[in-house]
Protein backbone atom coordinates (compact mmCIF):
# COMPACT_ATOMS: atom_id res chain seq x y z
CA UNK A 1 0.00 0.00 0.00
CA UNK A 2 2.76 2.53 -0.84
CA UNK A 3 1.33 6.31 -2.13
CA UNK A 4 -0.70 5.58 -5.34
CA UNK A 5 -1.23 2.06 -4.85
CA UNK A 6 -4.79 1.16 -3.75
CA UNK A 7 -4.76 -0.63 0.15
CA UNK A 8 -5.19 -4.29 0.38
CA UNK A 9 -8.47 -4.24 2.96
CA UNK A 10 -8.29 -6.32 5.98
CA UNK A 11 -10.61 -8.79 6.95
CA UNK A 12 -11.78 -7.04 10.41
CA UNK A 13 -12.96 -3.51 7.93
CA UNK A 14 -16.71 -4.25 6.28
CA UNK A 15 -16.40 -4.11 2.81
CA UNK A 16 -17.45 -0.94 1.38
CA UNK A 17 -20.77 -0.30 -0.52
CA UNK A 18 -19.70 -0.61 -4.04
CA UNK A 19 -22.20 1.99 -5.16
CA UNK A 20 -20.44 4.56 -2.70
CA UNK A 21 -16.99 3.40 -4.41
CA UNK A 22 -18.69 4.45 -7.68
CA UNK A 23 -19.69 7.06 -7.19
CA UNK A 24 -16.38 8.61 -6.07
CA UNK A 25 -14.80 7.34 -8.83
CA UNK A 26 -17.36 9.11 -10.53
CA UNK A 27 -16.70 12.29 -8.93
CA UNK A 28 -13.73 13.79 -11.14
CA UNK A 29 -15.78 16.99 -11.81
CA UNK A 30 -14.59 17.54 -7.65
CA UNK A 31 -18.20 16.34 -5.91
CA UNK A 32 -17.92 13.14 -3.66
CA UNK A 33 -21.23 11.90 -1.79
CA UNK A 34 -22.13 9.18 0.16
CA UNK A 35 -25.18 8.58 2.12
CA UNK A 36 -25.11 8.53 5.74
CA UNK A 37 -25.77 5.06 7.62
CA UNK A 38 -27.26 7.30 10.49
CA UNK A 39 -30.72 8.98 11.13
CA UNK A 40 -31.67 11.21 8.32
CA UNK A 41 -32.42 14.01 11.55
CA UNK A 42 -28.79 14.16 12.17
CA UNK A 43 -27.67 17.70 11.80
CA UNK A 44 -24.85 18.30 9.10
CA UNK A 45 -21.54 20.48 9.09
CA UNK A 46 -20.01 22.48 5.79
CA UNK A 47 -16.21 22.95 6.19
CA UNK A 48 -15.47 25.48 3.71
CA UNK A 49 -12.79 28.02 2.44
CA UNK A 50 -10.25 25.23 2.41
CA UNK A 51 -7.49 26.02 0.67
CA UNK A 52 -5.76 22.64 0.45
CA UNK A 53 -8.08 19.82 1.13
CA UNK A 54 -5.66 16.25 2.09
CA UNK A 55 -7.97 13.51 1.13
CA UNK A 56 -5.49 10.74 0.77
CA UNK A 57 -7.75 9.55 -2.16
CA UNK A 58 -5.56 10.00 -5.48
CA UNK A 59 -8.82 10.03 -7.44
CA UNK A 60 -9.82 13.15 -6.09
CA UNK A 61 -6.93 15.76 -6.99
CA UNK A 62 -3.66 16.75 -8.30
CA UNK A 63 -0.80 17.45 -5.84
CA UNK A 64 2.05 19.34 -4.57
CA UNK A 65 5.72 18.82 -6.51
CA UNK A 66 6.26 14.92 -5.74
CA UNK A 67 8.94 12.41 -5.52
CA UNK A 68 10.39 10.83 -8.26
CA UNK A 69 7.65 8.41 -8.51
CA UNK A 70 5.27 11.55 -9.25
CA UNK A 71 7.03 13.61 -11.29
CA UNK A 72 5.03 13.20 -14.42
CA UNK A 73 2.79 15.24 -12.95
CA UNK A 74 0.03 12.12 -12.25
CA UNK A 75 -2.30 11.77 -9.23
CA UNK A 76 -0.80 12.60 -6.15
CA UNK A 77 -1.12 9.95 -3.12
CA UNK A 78 -2.63 13.16 -1.18
CA UNK A 79 -5.85 13.51 -3.51
CA UNK A 80 -5.20 17.16 -3.30
CA UNK A 81 -8.36 18.96 -3.93
CA UNK A 82 -7.77 23.06 -3.68
CA UNK A 83 -10.84 25.70 -2.60
CA UNK A 84 -12.63 22.94 -1.18
CA UNK A 85 -15.15 21.96 1.54
CA UNK A 86 -16.39 18.90 3.46
CA UNK A 87 -19.25 17.82 4.57
CA UNK A 88 -19.74 16.00 7.79
CA UNK A 89 -22.99 14.48 9.13
CA UNK A 90 -22.92 12.10 12.83
CA UNK A 91 -19.40 10.77 12.32
CA UNK A 92 -18.85 10.57 9.16
CA UNK A 93 -17.70 12.09 6.38
CA UNK A 94 -20.48 11.82 3.75
CA UNK A 95 -18.91 14.45 0.92
CA UNK A 96 -16.11 16.40 -0.62
CA UNK A 97 -15.07 18.48 -3.18
CA UNK A 98 -15.11 22.05 -5.20
CA UNK A 99 -16.72 24.56 -1.86
CA UNK A 100 -18.47 26.20 -5.12
CA UNK A 101 -20.53 22.62 -5.51
CA UNK A 102 -21.23 22.26 -1.71
CA UNK A 103 -24.43 21.10 -1.19
CA UNK A 104 -26.80 22.56 2.03
CA UNK A 105 -26.14 22.08 5.45
CA UNK A 106 -27.76 22.74 8.40
CA UNK A 107 -24.23 24.23 9.76
CA UNK A 108 -21.33 25.70 8.20
CA UNK A 109 -17.62 26.67 9.59
CA UNK A 110 -15.16 29.01 7.88
CA UNK A 111 -11.84 27.43 7.12
CA UNK A 112 -10.28 30.75 6.82
CA UNK A 113 -8.37 29.91 3.42
CA UNK A 114 -6.32 27.00 5.66
CA UNK A 115 -5.24 23.63 4.69
CA UNK A 116 -7.45 20.19 6.17
CA UNK A 117 -5.78 17.11 6.45
CA UNK A 118 -6.84 13.53 7.65
CA UNK A 119 -6.59 13.22 11.79
CA UNK A 120 -3.53 11.83 12.36
CA UNK A 121 -2.99 7.93 13.17
CA UNK A 122 -0.55 7.60 15.54
CA UNK A 123 0.04 3.10 15.16
CA UNK A 124 2.70 2.84 17.72
CA UNK A 125 3.33 4.43 21.21
CA UNK A 126 3.70 3.46 25.13
CA UNK A 127 1.45 5.61 27.09
CA UNK A 128 0.30 3.31 30.24
CA UNK A 129 3.88 4.42 32.56
CA UNK A 130 4.58 5.74 35.71
CA UNK A 131 8.16 7.71 36.67
CA UNK A 132 10.03 9.50 34.36
CA UNK A 133 13.65 9.06 33.09
CA UNK A 134 15.28 12.30 32.56
CA UNK A 135 18.55 11.28 34.09
CA UNK A 136 18.83 8.07 31.69
CA UNK A 137 18.28 11.14 28.78
CA UNK A 138 20.94 13.32 29.95
CA UNK A 139 23.06 10.75 30.73
CA UNK A 140 22.81 9.53 27.19
CA UNK A 141 23.10 12.78 25.65
CA UNK A 142 26.29 12.94 27.68
CA UNK A 143 27.51 9.63 25.77
CA UNK A 144 26.03 6.82 26.78
CA UNK A 145 24.49 4.42 24.30
CA UNK A 146 21.17 3.81 24.37
CA UNK A 147 20.07 -0.40 25.47
CA UNK A 148 16.93 -1.89 26.22
CA UNK A 149 17.72 -2.77 29.85
CA UNK A 150 16.06 1.35 30.44
CA UNK A 151 12.72 -0.15 30.46
CA UNK A 152 13.58 -1.79 34.00
CA UNK A 153 13.02 1.97 35.17
CA UNK A 154 9.88 2.47 34.24
CA UNK A 155 8.88 -0.96 35.00
CA UNK A 156 9.21 -0.14 38.80
CA UNK A 157 8.00 2.95 39.17
CA UNK A 158 4.53 2.01 36.85
CA UNK A 159 4.29 -1.28 39.35
CA UNK A 160 3.85 1.04 42.08
CA UNK A 161 1.64 3.81 40.37
CA UNK A 162 -1.85 2.93 41.23
CA UNK A 163 -4.46 2.64 38.24
CA UNK A 164 -5.73 6.23 38.62
CA UNK A 165 -1.84 7.29 38.67
CA UNK A 166 -1.32 5.08 35.24
CA UNK A 167 -4.96 6.87 33.91
CA UNK A 168 -3.78 10.27 34.68
CA UNK A 169 -0.70 10.19 33.04
CA UNK A 170 -2.63 8.61 29.61
CA UNK A 171 -4.93 11.24 29.68
CA UNK A 172 -2.33 13.78 29.99
CA UNK A 173 -0.65 12.59 26.72
CA UNK A 174 -3.79 11.83 24.82
CA UNK A 175 -4.27 15.38 25.43
CA UNK A 176 -0.97 16.66 24.21
CA UNK A 177 -1.46 14.36 21.21
CA UNK A 178 -5.36 15.80 20.45
CA UNK A 179 -3.82 18.99 20.19
CA UNK A 180 -1.22 18.10 17.80
CA UNK A 181 -3.58 16.70 15.76
CA UNK A 182 -3.73 13.11 16.56
CA UNK A 183 -7.48 11.30 16.41
CA UNK A 184 -6.40 7.52 16.40
CA UNK A 185 -3.92 6.23 18.34
CA UNK A 186 -2.56 2.38 19.47
CA UNK A 187 -0.82 1.92 22.65
CA UNK A 188 0.63 -0.96 24.64
CA UNK A 189 0.98 -2.39 28.07
CA UNK A 190 4.86 -3.54 28.80
CA UNK A 191 5.83 -1.82 31.40
CA UNK A 192 4.09 -4.28 34.31
CA UNK A 193 5.47 -7.85 33.38
CA UNK A 194 3.19 -9.42 35.38
CA UNK A 195 0.13 -10.75 34.33
CA UNK A 196 -1.53 -8.54 37.03
CA UNK A 197 0.46 -5.16 36.16
CA UNK A 198 0.29 -6.04 32.23
CA UNK A 199 -3.44 -6.88 32.71
CA UNK A 200 -4.76 -3.79 34.54
CA UNK A 201 -2.36 -1.46 32.41
CA UNK A 202 -4.54 -2.96 29.19
CA UNK A 203 -8.16 -2.26 31.17
CA UNK A 204 -6.73 1.35 31.52
CA UNK A 205 -5.61 1.57 28.04
CA UNK A 206 -8.83 0.40 26.66
CA UNK A 207 -10.93 2.79 28.16
CA UNK A 208 -9.20 4.93 25.95
CA UNK A 209 -9.04 3.11 22.71
CA UNK A 210 -9.76 0.09 20.36
CA UNK A 211 -6.06 0.23 19.48
CA UNK A 212 -4.57 -1.82 22.20
CA UNK A 213 -1.92 -4.32 21.91
CA UNK A 214 -0.42 -6.58 24.64
CA UNK A 215 3.13 -6.20 24.99
CA UNK A 216 4.60 -8.33 27.82
CA UNK A 217 7.45 -9.31 25.79
CA UNK A 218 8.75 -6.11 26.16
CA UNK A 219 11.75 -7.38 27.91
CA UNK A 220 12.29 -10.20 30.32
CA UNK A 221 10.75 -9.79 34.22
CA UNK A 222 13.54 -8.71 35.93
CA UNK A 223 12.53 -11.56 38.85
CA UNK A 224 12.83 -13.45 35.76
CA UNK A 225 16.38 -12.48 34.72
CA UNK A 226 17.84 -16.07 35.33
CA UNK A 227 15.00 -17.59 33.85
CA UNK A 228 14.09 -16.41 30.52
CA UNK A 229 12.38 -19.59 29.16
CA UNK A 230 10.35 -19.36 32.07
CA UNK A 231 8.75 -15.61 31.64
CA UNK A 232 8.15 -16.49 27.96
CA UNK A 233 6.18 -19.42 29.51
CA UNK A 234 4.44 -17.16 31.33
CA UNK A 235 4.08 -14.34 28.50
CA UNK A 236 2.33 -17.17 26.82
CA UNK A 237 0.48 -18.56 29.19
CA UNK A 238 -1.34 -16.94 32.63
CA UNK A 239 -0.26 -13.61 31.55
CA UNK A 240 -2.07 -13.78 27.98
CA UNK A 241 -5.20 -15.84 29.45
CA UNK A 242 -5.51 -12.33 31.93
CA UNK A 243 -4.71 -9.89 28.74
CA UNK A 244 -6.11 -11.40 25.89
CA UNK A 245 -9.72 -10.13 26.72
CA UNK A 246 -8.57 -6.21 26.62
CA UNK A 247 -6.49 -6.57 23.58
CA UNK A 248 -6.36 -6.76 19.79
CA UNK A 249 -2.94 -6.97 19.06
CA UNK A 250 -0.07 -8.72 20.65
CA UNK A 251 4.06 -7.22 20.40
CA UNK A 252 7.39 -8.49 21.17
CA UNK A 253 10.39 -6.60 21.19
CA UNK A 254 12.76 -8.58 19.32
CA UNK A 255 15.98 -7.51 19.94
CA UNK A 256 19.39 -8.27 21.33
CA UNK A 257 18.80 -7.65 25.38
CA UNK A 258 15.01 -8.81 25.08
CA UNK A 259 13.73 -11.58 22.75
CA UNK A 260 14.88 -13.93 19.91
CA UNK A 261 13.29 -14.73 16.86
CA UNK A 262 12.72 -18.23 18.32
CA UNK A 263 11.25 -16.51 21.51
CA UNK A 264 9.64 -13.83 19.68
CA UNK A 265 7.73 -16.83 17.19
CA UNK A 266 6.59 -18.23 20.44
CA UNK A 267 4.93 -15.33 21.86
CA UNK A 268 3.03 -13.77 18.77
CA UNK A 269 1.85 -17.17 17.70
CA UNK A 270 0.54 -17.87 20.38
CA UNK A 271 -1.34 -14.48 20.34
CA UNK A 272 -2.65 -15.76 17.19
CA UNK A 273 -3.99 -18.26 18.59
CA UNK A 274 -5.99 -16.01 21.18
CA UNK A 275 -6.84 -13.95 18.73
CA UNK A 276 -4.52 -11.22 18.85
CA UNK A 277 -3.13 -10.31 15.72
CA UNK A 278 1.03 -9.98 15.74
CA UNK A 279 3.23 -6.68 15.44
CA UNK A 280 6.70 -6.33 16.07
CA UNK A 281 9.40 -4.61 17.62
CA UNK A 282 11.90 -5.16 14.58
CA UNK A 283 15.55 -4.54 13.22
CA UNK A 284 15.74 -0.91 16.19
CA UNK A 285 18.75 -1.63 17.07
CA UNK A 286 20.57 -4.47 15.05
CA UNK A 287 20.19 -6.54 12.35
CA UNK A 288 17.91 -9.72 13.21
CA UNK A 289 14.94 -11.67 12.44
CA UNK A 290 11.90 -9.48 13.04
CA UNK A 291 11.44 -8.19 9.77
CA UNK A 292 11.52 -11.61 8.07
CA UNK A 293 9.18 -12.63 11.32
CA UNK A 294 6.78 -10.41 10.82
CA UNK A 295 6.30 -11.03 7.18
CA UNK A 296 5.91 -15.02 8.24
CA UNK A 297 3.50 -14.48 10.48
CA UNK A 298 1.81 -11.82 8.44
CA UNK A 299 1.82 -8.79 10.98
CA UNK A 300 -0.39 -6.14 10.68
CA UNK A 301 3.61 -4.13 11.16
CA UNK A 302 7.34 -4.03 11.78
CA UNK A 303 8.09 -1.03 13.60
CA UNK A 304 11.36 0.99 13.43
CA UNK A 305 12.87 -0.86 10.58
CA UNK A 306 16.71 1.03 11.03
CA UNK A 307 19.07 -2.16 10.26
CA UNK A 308 17.92 -3.52 7.46
CA UNK A 309 19.08 -6.05 4.34
CA UNK A 310 17.99 -6.18 1.06
CA UNK A 311 16.28 -8.95 1.82
CA UNK A 312 14.81 -7.54 4.64
CA UNK A 313 13.38 -4.76 2.10
CA UNK A 314 11.98 -7.32 -0.30
CA UNK A 315 10.19 -9.03 2.07
CA UNK A 316 8.26 -5.97 3.26
CA UNK A 317 7.77 -5.17 0.20
CA UNK A 318 6.12 -8.28 -1.34
CA UNK A 319 3.71 -8.62 1.83
CA UNK A 320 1.04 -6.06 3.65
CA UNK A 321 2.84 -5.53 6.87
CA UNK A 322 3.72 -1.95 7.07
CA UNK A 323 6.93 -0.74 7.82
CA UNK A 324 6.04 1.60 10.89
CA UNK A 325 9.32 4.00 11.47
CA UNK A 326 9.72 6.02 14.71
CA UNK A 327 12.08 9.02 13.80
CA UNK A 328 11.57 10.11 17.66
CA UNK A 329 13.48 7.29 18.80
CA UNK A 330 16.26 7.86 16.62
CA UNK A 331 16.18 11.63 17.48
CA UNK A 332 15.92 11.04 21.18
CA UNK A 333 18.89 8.45 21.05
CA UNK A 334 21.50 9.64 18.80
CA UNK A 335 21.08 6.54 16.75
CA UNK A 336 21.25 5.70 12.82
CA UNK A 337 18.01 7.05 10.82
CA UNK A 338 15.60 4.35 9.20
CA UNK A 339 16.25 4.82 4.98
CA UNK A 340 12.72 5.63 4.24
CA UNK A 341 13.44 6.39 0.66
CA UNK A 342 15.11 2.64 0.51
CA UNK A 343 12.12 1.29 1.74
CA UNK A 344 9.47 3.77 -0.50
CA UNK A 345 11.44 3.12 -3.75
CA UNK A 346 11.05 -0.80 -3.16
CA UNK A 347 7.40 -0.57 -2.98
CA UNK A 348 7.03 -0.77 0.89
CA UNK A 349 3.84 1.19 2.42
CA UNK A 350 5.14 3.21 5.28
CA UNK A 351 4.23 4.70 8.02
CA UNK A 352 5.26 6.94 11.14
CA UNK A 353 4.38 6.85 14.13
CA UNK A 354 5.61 8.96 17.43
CA UNK A 355 6.49 5.72 19.75
CA UNK A 356 5.90 8.03 22.60
CA UNK A 357 7.33 6.65 25.73
CA UNK A 358 9.94 8.20 28.65
CA UNK A 359 13.02 5.98 27.43
CA UNK A 360 13.56 6.41 24.00
CA UNK A 361 11.57 8.91 22.48
CA UNK A 362 9.20 10.91 24.84
CA UNK A 363 7.22 13.10 22.01
CA UNK A 364 3.40 13.13 21.47
CA UNK A 365 4.11 15.38 18.30
CA UNK A 366 3.19 13.66 15.18
CA UNK A 367 4.00 16.76 13.05
CA UNK A 368 7.75 16.56 14.78
CA UNK A 369 8.08 13.01 13.08
CA UNK A 370 6.67 14.20 9.87
CA UNK A 371 9.77 16.86 10.06
CA UNK A 372 11.86 14.25 11.35
CA UNK A 373 11.01 12.37 8.36
CA UNK A 374 11.32 14.78 5.70
CA UNK A 375 14.97 16.34 6.80
CA UNK A 376 16.61 13.40 7.65
CA UNK A 377 14.86 10.00 6.09
CA UNK A 378 14.60 11.40 2.74
CA UNK A 379 10.60 11.55 2.72
CA UNK A 380 9.05 14.49 0.68
CA UNK A 381 6.66 16.08 2.82
CA UNK A 382 3.44 14.73 0.45
CA UNK A 383 4.84 10.91 1.54
CA UNK A 384 5.68 11.92 4.95
CA UNK A 385 1.90 13.35 5.45
CA UNK A 386 0.56 10.42 3.78
CA UNK A 387 2.26 8.14 5.81
CA UNK A 388 1.06 9.71 9.27
CA UNK A 389 -2.19 9.65 8.33
CA UNK A 390 -3.08 6.56 5.87
CA UNK A 391 -0.21 4.74 6.37
CA UNK A 392 -0.67 4.51 10.36
CA UNK A 393 -4.56 3.40 9.46
CA UNK A 394 -2.52 0.53 7.20
CA UNK A 395 -0.61 -0.48 10.40
CA UNK A 396 -4.17 -0.59 12.58
CA UNK A 397 -5.30 -2.55 8.71
CA UNK A 398 -8.11 0.42 9.34
CA UNK A 399 -9.68 1.78 5.85
CA UNK A 400 -12.55 4.22 8.11
CA UNK A 401 -9.76 6.47 8.90
CA UNK A 402 -6.94 8.06 7.90
CA UNK A 403 -8.54 9.58 4.71
CA UNK A 404 -11.12 12.36 4.39
CA UNK A 405 -13.82 10.93 1.58
CA UNK A 406 -17.39 9.90 1.86
CA UNK A 407 -17.52 7.42 4.10
CA UNK A 408 -14.78 7.73 7.01
CA UNK A 409 -15.17 8.95 10.00
CA UNK A 410 -15.20 12.41 10.22
CA UNK A 411 -11.40 12.70 11.77
CA UNK A 412 -10.46 16.29 10.77
CA UNK A 413 -7.19 18.43 11.21
CA UNK A 414 -7.22 21.85 10.57
CA UNK A 415 -3.70 23.77 10.16
CA UNK A 416 -3.19 27.61 10.26
CA UNK A 417 -1.40 27.39 7.37
CA UNK A 418 -2.73 27.07 3.50
CA UNK A 419 -0.42 23.68 2.64
CA UNK A 420 0.29 20.58 4.62
CA UNK A 421 4.42 21.27 3.92
CA UNK A 422 4.33 23.51 6.15
CA UNK A 423 4.47 20.68 8.98
CA UNK A 424 7.66 20.01 7.48
CA UNK A 425 8.29 23.69 6.25
CA UNK A 426 7.75 25.39 9.73
CA UNK A 427 8.98 22.65 12.02
CA UNK A 428 8.67 22.95 15.63
CA UNK A 429 5.54 25.54 15.35
CA UNK A 430 1.91 24.56 16.73
CA UNK A 431 0.45 24.37 13.04
CA UNK A 432 -2.79 22.85 14.13
CA UNK A 433 -5.78 25.29 14.93
CA UNK A 434 -8.62 22.85 14.94
CA UNK A 435 -9.47 19.06 15.06
CA UNK A 436 -12.62 16.90 14.53
CA UNK A 437 -13.11 13.32 16.00
CA UNK A 438 -15.78 11.69 14.72
CA UNK A 439 -17.54 14.50 13.64
CA UNK A 440 -17.20 16.75 16.96
CA UNK A 441 -15.06 19.73 16.97
CA UNK A 442 -12.64 18.90 20.01
CA UNK A 443 -10.27 21.67 19.39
Amino acid sequence: MTPGRPPARPASVPEPDPTADQATKDAMSNATTVSPAHSASTASTLITNIASLVTNDPSLGWGSPRSSKFESGGDSPLGLVQDAAVVIEGDRVVWTGDQSKAPATDNRVDAGGRAVIPGFVDSHSHLVFAGDRTREFNARMSGRPYSAGGIRTTVAATRAASDAELEANLTRYLREALHQGTTTFETKSGYGLTAEDEARSLRVAAAHTDEVTYLGAHIVAPEFAEDPAGYVALVTGEMLDACAPYARWIDVFCEKGAFDGDQARAILTAGKERGLHPRIHANQLSYGPGVQLAVELEAASADHCTHLTDADVDALANSRTVATLLPGAEFSTRAEWPDARRLLDAGVTVALSTDCNPGSSFTSSVPFCVALAVRDMGMTPDEAVWSATAGGAAALRRTDIGRITPGAYADLTLLDAPSHVHLAYRPGVPLVTGVWRRGERVL
